[in-house]
């Protein structure tokens, strides 16, 4: 099976940027062929920012759009977050994947809404396991979407849980645990570094964890890496403190493969 990599910007800032960015995934992960599924992540809207002043994206109309265009002309498969439940019939008819927001994990309603869009379209329901859950009480998460879609279409991400103030930590005992309700897991690599209002009006994060913990990750049985990325991640809109520099994703990827292969 191919290690599945999703990637591209926190939040969609234009169709322009989009395209670049997806672009140079492709280019990056070309070399290493049927070994890596990429698929390109995009927010068209982020609904929990620290501070009302930050940038939420363009909507979820004109964010669809920008994620059709990437399909069209790239070809790759695309996940979004959608927010509330009537978004995900909507969000199913454009992405391959829907994606739940670890706050929004437990929502009975969300999980109900996205397997049935999933259903619908024959997407994939990737639920962000959420900082206060322990990966033994994702086994309820996967009952309440296994009643709509199978398992091969449910995929449970770890993101870190939080420890402390302003920190969060990756058990790395939770890929097996939530592989054990057989479903295949992803580590989110950029959102579990970060510290949640660290910055006070923002959140910070700590850049330099990345590698380290992915490497970890799957080296602990993860299916596939979640990594946010950026030309100039220091500009970006959104997670400018824990999203990537765009051109270092291939080097990380081959690490990552490395150590795949070695398991």
């Amino acid at each position: 099976m191919s290690f599945m990599i999703f990637s591209g910007p926190c939040v969609l800032e234009s169709e322009e940027l989009a395209l670049e960015i997806a672009q140079s995934l492709q280019e990056q992960l070309k070399p290493f062929g049927d070994k890596v599924k990429l698929t390109f992540k995009g927010s068209f809207d982020k609904a929990n920012r620290t501070s009302i002043n930050s940038y939420r994206g363009p909507g979820i109309e004109k964010g669809l759009k920008i994620m059709e265009a990437v399909k069209a002309k790239t070809g790759l498969p695309v996940i979004t977050d959608f927010h509330l439940p009537e978004q995900a019939e909507e969000v199913a008819s454009v992405c391959n994947v829907l994606q739940i927001p670890a706050f929004l994990c437990r929502q009975t309603d969300m999980i109900i809404a996205g397997a049935e869009a999933c259903k619908k379209y024959n997407g994939t329901l990737k639920i962000k396991k959420g900082q206060f859950l322990s990966p033994e009480e994702t086994k309820n998460i996967v009952e309440k979407a296994e009643n709509f879609i199978s398992k091969d279409q449910i995929l449970l991400t770890e993101r870190g849980t939080s420890f402390g103030d302003n920190n969060l930590i990756v058990d790395m005992a939770s890929f097996s645990i939530m592989k054990s309700f057989g479903v295949k897991t992803i580590h989110d690599a950029t959102h579990c570094v970060q510290r949640p209002g660290g910055l006070g009006n923002k959140t910070g994060g700590k850049r330099e964890q990345i590698l380290v913990l992915a490497r970890a990750a799957v080296a602990a049985g993860a299916d596939g890496v979640f990594m946010e990325c950026h030309p100039n991640p220091e500009k970006a809109l959104s997670d400018a403190s824990t999203s990537l520099e765009l051109t270092k994703v291939g080097s990380i990827v081959e690490s990552l493969l490395k150590i795949k292969e070695a398991l």
